[in-house]
């Protein structure tokens, strides 16, 4: 039977989504070419100004951004390798594996989601203490190199993505586990690790609650926590705010451009396995 083809009205739902999904990106942009009055204006702006430049100069001159920049990135590269690393050879184990208590051992791990992570600032600021880390980007790193989350996910990538046929085939052919892991479940998984790559990347990058209690704003500060600063005092200049908000933003947009291709790959190629 022929699929239905979508219509004008499928279109123009997606391309409402899509202007509604980009237009607070774009107001944020003509905010920050303007100055602080373009927010109490009757109407607000819809067309850029040309006050960006100097706005963007203002934001590096108040705060160190290009440090901000730097370590957020730091961080959030480490994060996001980590996680599709050492999520992936977790994934692939508790998937395909067969060992005493992996089943009791995946439930223990995807309870550590559970736990509110507010409850364990004190401890882990403890820990950094002892480890002499406080200040360091060592204390935002570490508690972040994977998550249950992340272990969860890629688990779910390798129970669907690589049969287990396939694995007793390369097994019977003289591969190790680490070899089958690295060339038959790797390739697999892609289009998974790609989405978890970018998921992380995005939640580290974005975390502010953290970085704000263990690091100091005025020598290794984060995106967020210098947005915090530029926000702090008696009076906030918003056009800097959303001049360093686009700024902040542009990394996690040129990731998703790049890993885009993977993504939608892997949409693709999952709609058609089961059709």
């Amino acid at each position: 039977m022929a699929r239905a083809k979508p219509g004008f009205l499928v279109y123009g739902l997606l391309l409402a989504i899509g202007v509604g999904s980009i237009f607070p990106l774009y107001w944020s942009f003509v905010v920050s070419s303007r100055d602080n009055s373009a927010i109490g204006e009757a109407t607000p702006p819809l067309v850029p100004g040309g006050n960006l430049v100097a706005n963007i100069r203002e934001v590096f001159d108040k705060v160190d951004f290009w440090l901000a920049l730097e370590n957020s990135m730091i961080v959030s590269t480490t994060v996001a390798v980590s996680n599709v690393v050492l999520a992936s050879l977790a994934g692939f184990a508790f998937a395909r594996l067969r060992f005493r208590g992996r089943d009791s051992l995946f439930l223990v791990v995807i309870g550590t989601a559970m736990v509110p992570a507010q409850l364990g600032v004190i401890p882990l600021y403890l820990v950094v203490g002892e480890l002499g880390w406080y200040g360091r980007l060592e204390a935002v790193i570490m508690p972040g190199l994977v998550g249950a989350f992340s272990v969860f996910w890629m688990r779910q990538a390798c129970e669907e993505a690589i049969p287990g046929e396939l694995i007793d085939a390369a097994k019977v052919d003289g591969c190790s586990t680490l070899r089958v892991f690295w060339h038959v479940a790797a390739p697999a998984i892609r289009p998974q690790a790609a989405v978890l790559a970018m998921l992380t990347f995005m939640t580290a990058w974005n975390d502010f609650f953290w970085p704000l209690i263990i690091l100091d704003p005025n020598q290794s500060p984060t995106v967020q926590v210098a947005l915090s600063r530029l926000a702090s005092g008696y009076f906030t200049d918003y056009s800097l705010m959303l001049t360093a908000a686009t700024l902040g933003v542009l990394p996690v947009v040129a990731l998703f451009i790049l890993l885009a291709r993977h993504i939608v790959n892997g949409v693709m190629r999952a709609g058609a396995f089961r059709s």
